[in-house]
């Protein structure tokens, strides 16, 4: 797939060069959220914050999350304050407890927008009384897709009128930041793409030219990330991540665990198109070990994408991973690698439950006890978009936040990315998580024109 015009024909630069000179956004931010550098970093050695399952009793009560005595300092996360800094994870319908029974591992269950098919109870040794729900087919992966994003195509839409609207914002003494705000907050990625289109044949002009020209900081660059196709602001961002000294591996974790098999495989395209290397070779050149092999199987866009649960497989994995973590004397990291990077995340979620039968510990717990640094963050993502997804970005937003400074970088990826996807759900458990909502804690860490956009993506 190629996106004609970037960089840098349209505006974006090419790297090295973005973010402008003065506003460049490094991750994690100096002084704060340092990964953990001891083995059990998430959650913190000898206490986890995801509690262990009581012998012979099934899953863990859904008792909060996250669990009192601290929150596991996951993807670059610090851990959070001791007991009484964070709220804790309040129950809710189709959130912490499912309809049928409690949670499991302490972590939020998928909310029904995400929830998969289930079929009758089948006898299957080893479960709770013998029986479990029996495979039965779901709706097929491109169904099963979020369809709750804060930003909707705008109806009557009409590319000509918004460039008019940006021209006139943007020409004369000054600029109407709140015209530019209200076209750009309210039109879809497709249609945004359209007005950049409209914007040169109506006036000979770059769109993107002249909005750098008019604006600066992070709220310039907020629009370029708008303005980008969404497909290329993913390459852009791991390209950005992998290039120069260092490498922000929270970035490629965050990408290229959490999205879907067509996603990944346009990501790699564009990459490939966009930027002429091959995204492999940068990951091997940048990364090494497990993780390397881990973000590799992630490129391939290869996950199994049946929604059909074979819940016998999911015993079979539960007990192959725990021979491999917490039943052996060592780690045998490629079997984690192998179901983790391969099995569809509905089967996923239900290899976790029987895992902490079998374990009488849910399987992040083990991660934490057999990997650490980034691999384990990766193994980890992957485990909490199969239990729910926007737990994980409510996650992200949060500690983006959290505490002195800002990590902007990352909360305009979010918010932008998943602004047409699922960011209404992502709000909906960043408020039961934190006990505030996504959009007071922006007010509060923003100001200005960056935070009115913010604010306007992200909804009232």
């Amino acid at each position: 797939m190629s996106y004609p015009g970037y960089p840098p024909s349209d505006g974006y630069p090419a790297f090295p060069g973005y973010p402008p000179t003065g506003q460049e956004s490094v991750y994690p931010p100096a002084g704060q959220y340092t990964y953990p550098a001891v083995p059990g970093g998430f959650p913190p050695s000898g206490g986890g914050s995801y509690p262990a399952a009581p012998p012979n009793a099934g899953f863990p009560g859904a008792a909060g999350y996250p669990a009192p005595g601290g929150y596991p300092a996951s993807g670059g996360f610090p851990a959070a304050p001791q007991a009484g800094g964070m709220p804790p994870y309040p129950g809710g319908p189709g959130f912490a407890v499912p309809p049928t029974g409690p949670g499991f591992g302490g972590y939020p269950q998928q909310p029904p927008a995400q929830s998969y098919a289930g079929g009758g109870p089948a006898q299957i040794p080893g479960f709770p009384g013998g029986q479990v729900p029996s495979p039965m087919p779901g709706p097929p992966a491109a169904v099963v897709q979020y369809t709750q994003g804060t930003i909707q195509a705008a109806p009557n839409f009409d590319a000509g009128r918004d460039a008019e609207i940006l021209r006139k914002a943007m020409k004369g003494f000054g600029t109407d930041e709140q015209a530019i705000i209200d076209v750009v907050a309210n039109r879809s990625n497709d249609q945004r793409q359209q007005i950049k289109t409209a914007f040169k044949t109506m006036y000979g002009k770059d769109l993107i030219k002249d909005l750098k020209s008019e604006l600066s900081g992070n709220v310039e660059e907020l629009i370029l990330a708008l303005f980008m196709p969404s497909t290329y602001y993913d390459a852009w961002s791991l390209r950005h991540a992998m290039k120069g000294a260092g490498t922000q591996e929270s970035v490629l974790i965050e990408i290229l665990c959490t999205r879907t098999n067509q996603e990944i495989r346009e990501i790699v395209n564009c990459y490939k198109s966009e930027f002429g290397r091959d995204i492999e070779e940068d990951i091997r050149s940048d990364t090494s070990g497990h993780f390397e092999r881990l973000l590799i199987s992630m490129c391939q866009g290869n996950r199994d994408e049946n929604q059909t649960v074979d819940y016998q497989k999911a015993q079979e994995d539960a007990q192959r991973l725990y021979q491999a973590g917490e039943g052996k004397l060592g780690t045998d990291e490629s079997c984690f690698n192998m179901v983790l990077a391969s099995r569809s995340f509905p089967q996923l979620k239900a290899t976790v439950e029987a895992y902490s039968r079998i374990a009488n510990r849910d399987l992040l717990s083990s991660i934490d006890r057999e990997f650490s640094g980034n691999v384990e963050r990766g193994l980890k993502t992957i485990v909490q978009c199969a239990l729910n997804r926007p737990a994980f970005f409510a996650e992200r937003l949060y500690y983006s936040m959290k505490g002195a400074g800002t990590d902007d970088s990352t909360l305009i990826r979010i918010v932008v990315t998943r602004s047409e996807i699922d960011l209404v759900q992502i709000k909906q458990m960043f408020a039961q998580m934190y006990q505030k909502t996504l959009a007071t804690m922006i007010a509060s860490d923003t100001s200005g024109d960056y935070r009115r956009l913010l604010l306007a993506i992200v909804g009232q």
